[in-house]
């Protein structure tokens, strides 16, 4: 399997870097899926992740051989994965309703501009399937707090 995704990635003989691919999805995760983010910017990054998916499993230019030490080639495999990593960011930020941690979502807040948790629906550790191509399954396993409890939090 890694060497058919080796040869796959050095027979695309496309024409953009890896390193093009690379900040492309930093910008879009930077923006869209950074430390404040809506469901409207996380849907948008979704497609927009995807789109750069195919594109870089189409028109990334790998120099070099495989039969040498080949950094280019090294780089293109971790930003194929990263590639992977940043939708499923998306996708678990767009599924939490909530603002978690340093994790600001707009749509979760308290009148005063706060961070507002919501521990009713939230109290879980998750982890996610790959089930194929873009197609993801959540697992959760509920949380039990018996001793200390989550409480909202106030940063003022």
């Amino acid at each position: 399997a890694v060497a058919d995704r080796i040869n796959t990635l050095m027979n695309i003989k496309g024409s953009q870097t890896v390193e093009s691919f690379h900040k492309r999805l930093g910008k879009i995760m930077w923006e869209k899926c950074g430390m404040a983010r809506n469901a409207q910017g996380l849907e948008e990054a979704i497609k927009e992740i995807q789109g750069l998916k195919k594109e870089f499993w189409s028109d990334v230019k790998i120099p070099g051989s495989v039969g040498e030490m080949n950094p280019e080639l090294d780089k293109a495999g971790r930003v194929a994965d990263f590639i992977e990593l940043g939708e499923l960011m998306c996708i678990d930020a767009l599924d939490r309703k909530e603002s978690c941690g340093r994790h600001f979502r707009e749509e979760s807040q308290t009148e005063e501009g706060e961070a507002k948790r919501d521990d009713a629906n939230y109290s879980y550790v998750s982890a996610w399937e790959f089930k194929g191509e873009s197609n993801w399954q959540l697992h959760k396993e509920e949380l039990n707090f018996e001793v200390a409890k989550p409480t909202q939090r106030s940063y003022k």
